[in-house]
């Protein structure tokens, strides 16, 4: 990476007259990768905020992250199984030097920090707002950022190691002065964004306590709310800081409106909805299809006391679908790979199980400007060529799509298919069961932790079972369930895994050699793939964004030739279900949710309730 943005009112600091040199140090009010801010530095307030929101009231929902029990309060480490509220999207309790703006790609404005002063590439320094204290008064500065940083690096999830490998140090100039250097050579264009929305802990705090233990001790933070009540495996709820030292500034303007803020955890999602429709919980996002489309004609909703919304969701998708682990000798074999992709049918799930609610996922990458599609453009063929035949030469036709199915349940095409490479593959069938020289026969475990998708992977059971593959399920409870995944213990597991329009360092968490074999990784399928590696050097290395998108389109390209998952489905929106209590803007991030932050609780309504 070159050069990144400094905003639109950047001062270079160089001599009058002189032109701006690559080693000049450039100071802004925000960070972007590549050189747009859309808020001066004046701002008053984000754009898809209410800045007169009032304050007050208790939203009570389900997380969108976990469910079922938690043991943690520390969602940064590997172990033990956190509770929601406390990091990503929903860290409601530390504060970083800077924050997203959830309407454009990837830009962050000060928060702790004042400003940025940076070279390109090479290092940036943060000015640190001397008002800023955590919630027990005392002052947050440069060395709990560094110290929070020291901790990230060396002893928090993998995915944070990785993501902060090209990173070298954070050096303390200040008592409110921090300056971050980078690795030299190494691909810094989102490095100023991750450190600068980096949580920072209180070095007091974890100088008491040890990091890396689980603990349902609340942690020292210094951001809008506090750990209040907690009920083990039930409950945690956090409360608003009528103290919380930056209520005022702009990026905080509008945002943080709930007096309370409550998760409640259920066994089953059926209980969460069934405390929905009683009045026990406030709001709840719907992710199952099938109760979207059965079990909301209820009094509560009938009778507007319960609103059913379908929200735009604009973010990439991502990749959703059943992860193979390559890790195993049986599925070293990409034609064997494909047949079990082709024993899915989803067009047969979308109709029967799904009620023609979800689109196909194709793409690694879906609903992104960086999914490929048809055959490469000039960028991504300059990109793919120099590889040769160490990548399948389909790569260079049109993208990989799975094949369609009638919906009728029997794919006798693609079961057909499947049949020929497998015993391409050197796994014929003895006794109706598929086997190798050696006599091994092929099996299929699905490890999973929840009754939800049974009703989904059974169905696809029964055709892998056509093919004479073993194929069974296992559903274990979570703990188990996290030990497992963390070990990469499974043949095949369901998973999620969603990008951001900038993408950055943690691709290596996902898709390395490096990460195959870093426990707690999010390489679920084992992907040890040199050009796959190559290729993520590129993208890392981008000068701009078309150089960026097209890097991950090649990425994609690769990958779905390679069949290291069976791709299930998406949908571009949200559906929700809430109490008739809350009011929101007008206008919705484009890139976020915004409840927790921008909803509000509507003082005409509540009374009415």
């Amino acid at each position: 990476m070159k050069a990144f943005l400094a905003g639109a009112l950047a001062l270079f600091l160089v001599a009058a007259g002189s032109e701006a040199r690559a080693d000049a140090v450039q100071t802004s009010h925000g960070l972007s990768a590549f050189g747009d801010l859309k808020y001066p530095s004046d701002f008053g307030h984000f754009d898809y905020v209410n800045p007169d929101a009032p304050k007050g009231g208790t939203l009570t929902t389900v997380s969108t992250s976990a469910t079922g029990t938690f043991d943690s309060l520390n969602g940064y480490i590997v172990k033990g199984d956190s509770a929601a509220g406390l990091a990503g999207d929903e860290n409601l309790i530390f504060d970083s030097l800077m924050v997203r703006a959830y309407d454009e790609p990837d830009a962050v404005y000060g928060l702790v920090a004042e400003h940025a002063e940076f070279i390109p590439g090479k290092w940036i320094t943060f000015q640190m707002r001397e008002a800023a204290t955590f919630s027990d008064g005392t002052p947050l500065t440069a060395e709990d950022a560094k110290a929070t940083f020291d901790l990230l690096k060396e002893k928090a999830h993998p995915g944070f190691r990785l993501a902060l490998r090209d990173v070298e140090s954070a050096e303390v100039l200040g008592p409110h002065r921090i300056r971050y250097t980078f690795v030299e050579g190494a691909p810094a264009r989102l490095l100023p964004m991750l450190v600068g929305t980096l949580p920072i802990f209180s070095k007091a705090y974890y100088d008491r306590n040890d990091f890396t233990e689980s603990s349902l001790d609340p942690p020292l933070g210094s951001g809008p709310y506090k750990v209040g009540t907690i009920v083990r495996n039930r409950s945690i709820t956090f409360e608003r800081r009528d103290d919380y030292w930056a209520r005022d500034l702009p990026v905080n303007r509008g945002r943080w409106n709930f007096d309370t803020i409550r998760f409640e955890y259920f066994n089953d999602h059926g209980a969460a909805l069934e405390a929905l429709m009683a009045g026990a919980i406030d709001l709840r996002e719907e992710f199952s299809s099938k109760q979207w489309a059965t079990q909301y004609d209820t009094p509560a909703i009938r009778e507007g006391r319960v609103i059913r919304a379908t929200i735009d969701d604009s973010r990439p998708a991502g990749t959703q679908g059943y992860w193979i682990n390559t890790r195993r000798d049986k599925f070293s074999d990409l034609r064997v790979r494909e047949a079990i992709a082709l024993a899915f049918d989803f067009e047969w799930s979308n109709k029967a199980l799904f009620y023609g609610l979800y689109n196909r996922t194709n793409s690694f990458f879906e609903n992104a400007p960086f999914e490929a599609s048809g055959k490469p453009d000039e960028a991504e063929f300059a990109l793919l060529k120099p590889f040769g035949d160490k990548v399948p030469q389909t790569v260079f036709g049109e993208a990989y799509e799975p094949p369609v199915t009638d919906g009728s349940g029997r794919a006798r095409r693609n079961i057909r298919k499947a049949q020929k490479l497998l015993d391409e593959a050197g796994w014929t069938l003895a006794e109706g069961k598929r086997v190798n020289a050696e006599g091994e026969t092929l099996s299929i475990e699905f490890l999973d932790d929840s009754p939800s998708f049974a009703r989904i992977t059974g169905p696809y059971i029964q055709n892998l079972k056509r093919l004479g593959i073993d194929a069974s399920l296992r559903q274990v409870d979570r703990p188990q369930y996290q030990r497992r995944v963390k070990e990469f213990d499974y043949d095949m597991i369901v998973s999620r895994l969603v990008f951001t329009m900038t993408p950055g360092p943690t691709l290596a968490n996902i898709f390395s050699s490096q990460a195959a074999d870093e426990s707690g990784s999010f390489n679920l399928a084992g992907i040890r793939e040199p050009v796959i590696d190559a290729l993520l050097e590129k993208a890392l290395e981008a000068d701009d964004r078309d150089s960026l998108y097209a890097a991950l389109r090649a990425i994609d390209r690769v990958l779905r030739e390679r069949h290291y998952w069976v791709p299930q489905w998406s949908k571009g929106s949200h559906t929700l279900a809430y109490k008739d209590k809350f009011g929101f803007p007008e206008t919705k991030p484009l890139l976020a949710r915004g409840i927790y932050d921008t909803w509000w609780v509507d003082p005409a309504k509540a009374e009415a309730d």
